[in-house]
C-alpha cells in the first residue's frame, strides 16, 4: 500500500512565550490534532515579536514542509506584527482586507463599540490571503500559500484549528503500540537501539518512569503499517523476556553460591 506522508511545522510568535510570562497551550493541542489527521509535525519554533526573526523562520519552514501553522501576533496592539511579517515573507503588501473590515465593523456596531484604528489592525492581512473563520471573537485568521496564520489566544486558536483541519491534505495515519517494560533505559538502551535499526519503518521511543524507588520504561512503537509495528513489538517483547531470563540465571547462581 502506498503511504502518503504530509509534513508540518509550527511557528509560535510572541515575546511573552520566550519570557515565560505566558505558558503555551497551542503547540500541544495542534500536535494532537495533526497526529489524528495523519500529518507529521516535524518542527516547532518560537520567535520573538521581531519582524526579521518571523520572516526568516517562516521562509525557512514554508519551503521545507507541506504546511506551516503560526500562532500569535494578529491582535490590535503595536507589537502584533505577524501580518506585516508574513506579507514581507511572501513579498506582497499588507492591507486592511475589505471583507475582514466589514465583519469587524458589523460586530463592533452590534456591540455599540467604536471601531477604532487599533481594532482595525485585526483586519490587516497580506494581499491575496483568504480567511480562517473565528467563531469566538470574529477577527479572522488567514491563509496564504501553505501558511496558516492563527490567533494566540488558546480558545480562538482551537476554534480556528477546528476550521482548518478538514481542509488539509492528510497522510497515512500513524499507528502506535505501547509496551510496558519493567527495566530502566540503562538496561534496554543497547538492545533497543538494535531493534530500531532492524525495523527502520518504525519509530521506537522509550519513556522512563520512576515509581516506588524503581525504574521502568514505557516503550512506544510507531509506524504506518500494523504489520511492521507488530514485528517490532514482537522483538521488543523478546528483548524484555531475554533480560528477565538473564536476571533469573544470575539470581539463581548468586543463591547457589
Amino acid at each position: 500500500m502506498t503511504q502518503q506522508i504530509v509534513t508540518a511545522a509550527i511557528l509560535a510568535i510572541g515575546d511573552e512565550l520566550l519570557s515565560g510570562r505566558t505558558k503555551d497551550k497551542n503547540i500541544g493541542h495542534l500536535a494532537d490534532m495533526l497526529l489524528l489527521a495523519g500529518i507529521d509535525l516535524k518542527e516547532v519554533r518560537i520567535v520573538a515579536d521581531e519582524e526579521d526573526a518571523i520572516v526568516e523562520a517562516l521562509n525557512a519552514l514554508r519551503t521545507k514542509y507541506d504546511y506551516v501553522f503560526t500562532s500569535g501576533g494578529i491582535g490590535p496592539t503595536h507589537d502584533d506584527i505577524t501580518a506585516d511579517a508574513v506579507s514581507k515573507a511572501f513579498g506582497v503588501a499588507c492591507h486592511h482586507d475589505e471583507k475582514a473590515m466589514a465583519l469587524l465593523g458589523d460586530m463592533y456596531k452590534r456591540r455599540e463599540m467604536e471601531f477604532t484604528e487599533a481594532r482595525q489592525r485585526m483586519a490587516r492581512m497580506p494581499v491575496g490571503a483568504t480567511h480562517i473563520p473565528n467563531p469566538v471573537s470574529t477577527a479572522p485568521g488567514f491563509v496564504i500559500g501553505n501558511v496558516y496564520v492563527m490567533a494566540g489566544v488558546p480558545q480562538v486558536f482551537q476554534a480556528m484549528v477546528d476550521a482548518v483541519i478538514p481542509t488539509l491534505r492528510t497522510g497515512t495515519p500513524v499507528l502506535s503500540l505501547a509496551i510496558s517494560c519493567p527495566y530502566g533505559e540503562g538496561d534496554i538502551g543497547t538492545p533497543l537501539a538494535a531493534i530500531q535499526k532492524a525495523h527502520p519503518e518504525t519509530s521506537i521511543g522509550s519513556y522512563p518512569r520512576y515509581v516506588g524507588q524503581k525504574f521502568s520504561t514505557e516503550i512506544v512503537v510507531r509506524g504506518r503499517s500494523q504489520a511492521v509495528i507488530d514485528a517490532a513489538g514482537a522483538d521488543v517483547a523478546a528483548m524484555i523476556e531475554g533480560i528477565r531470563r538473564e536476571r533469573d540465571i544470575l539470581e539463581n547462581h548468586s543463591a547457589e553460591a
